[in-house]
């Protein structure tokens, strides 16, 4: 059985990183930079408005030559949000990344954002489910 998103959930710091649309390009960044991850969700108040990752940035301050101290997250933001359930299994959300070339899915809940998964976090649950299989094959072949 493919480990979910609630699985998943279990095993992070249940911390959620976000930044307001209003705030400026360099405020998320330095979140960013602050909190080692790679994308915010943007919200207001509880509303998810969307999500603006390293990748939003390069490709849209940095290479177009903007101000990340003048320009808003909201101008820069990817919307709408791609996200996922807790009932959500890895290998479907290795899917949705690769089929919509994003790197972090918002965890939606009853209509609100309750954590984010990364490339990251599903490559390591990929990564302990085979050497969990491993394991049962080699006891299995030595007894």
């Amino acid at each position: 059985m493919a480990t979910s998103v609630r699985q998943l959930l279990e095993g992070k710091a249940q911390a959620i990183y976000w930044v307001a649309p209003d705030a400026p390009v360099l405020e998320a960044i330095r979140l960013m930079a602050e909190h080692h991850v790679g994308a915010l969700v943007v919200m207001t108040g509880e509303i998810l408005n969307g999500i603006v990752s390293e990748r939003d940035y390069a490709r849209k301050v940095i290479l177009l030559g903007r101000s990340s101290a003048v320009t808003p997250v909201r101008d820069i933001m990817s919307t709408p949000v791609i996200s996922v359930s807790l009932d959500d299994a890895v290998p479907t959300c290795m899917q949705l990344m690769t089929d919509k070339r994003v790197r972090h899915l918002p965890v939606i809940d009853g209509g609100r954002v309750i954590g984010m998964v990364s490339i990251g976090d599903l490559v390591k649950a990929v990564i302990a489910g085979q050497r969990r299989e491993i394991e049962q094959l080699e006891s299995y072949i030595h007894s």
